[in-house]
């Protein structure tokens, strides 16, 4: 003799066989709909970094951050999907980039000394010294010191661009982790308060590329269009912006 479920044992099987099935059926819509999402992160990511290879790996972990997005996703307490996946691209991206990041021991050693000229002006005038001034300090060319920090780039964009493995600490526009603990939420308030403080402090110029960039989710070409710049000038400007941003980080100014 077969066993037969009772009949709401049936209806609440076939209830959550549905309800699994309508779930994979719009996770699939998310991830179909959000793919381009990932290339776009990808490219503002490299923009912003030199000497980066094998773009195809940092769109597969891109692409497997959205995947986890989807399956994790709670419509019910998180924000949109577009934000809430936009982090967790992000953070998977960058994530690999910390797997592979390596700079130079001489880019180390070059920014010691720009660090050094920095905090040696600083005492001097009282004030953040510009990179004219620094250059002068070091007895190198300016657009030297912008080689020197955009190779550098690579370590000061994953320090100041992740406060945790999943959002930017740049991101400030985007809403908080749905249900932080209250004291990593607490941190969380306190870092973004002081990056808000530090972007605000930096010069006009360099503060409008880094909210266009960051804020505005401009890519380096666009930003370049608004300013009237070339895309280099931006490159050097936002390499400059990032280094003064970590100085002030590091309780420096």
């Amino acid at each position: 003799m077969t066993y037969a479920p009772p009949d709401g044992t049936l209806r609440a099987m076939a209830t959550a066989a549905y309800a699994r099935q309508s779930r994979e059926v719009l996770e699939d819509g998310w991830i179909l709909e959000y793919l381009p999402l990932v290339r776009h992160v990808v490219s503002k990511v490299t923009a912003a970094l030199s000497h980066v290879t094998d773009i195809e790996d940092l769109i597969s972990a891109g692409t497997l951050g959205l995947v986890k997005a989807a399956r994790a996703f709670d419509p019910g307490k998180d924000a949109e999907f577009k934000t809430y996946a936009y982090i967790r691209i992000r953070g998977s991206v960058l994530d690999e980039l910390r797997r592979r990041s390596f700079v130079p021991s001489s880019v180390h050693g070059e920014v010691r000394r720009i660090r050094q000229a920095f905090e040696q002006l600083l005492v001097e005038t009282g004030s953040p010294p510009t990179d004219d001034q620094i250059a002068e300090r070091l007895g190198i060319d300016v657009k030297q010191l912008y080689r020197t920090l955009q190779d550098a780039r690579r370590q000061n964009f994953l320090s100041i661009h992740g406060l945790d493995e999943d959002e930017p600490a740049l991101g400030t526009y985007l809403p908080a982790a749905p249900s932080p603990a209250p004291d990593a939420q607490a941190e969380r308030g306190e870092l973004l308060g002081r990056l808000a403080e530090a972007i605000a402090a930096l010069p006009k110029r360099d503060r409008i590329v880094i909210l266009l960039y960051y804020e505005r989710d401009l890519t380096m070409k666009e930003v370049a269009e608004v300013l009237e710049v070339t895309e280099s000038r931006v490159s050097q400007i936002h390499a400059s912006a990032l280094f003064r941003l970590s100085m002030k980080m590091r309780g420096t100014t």
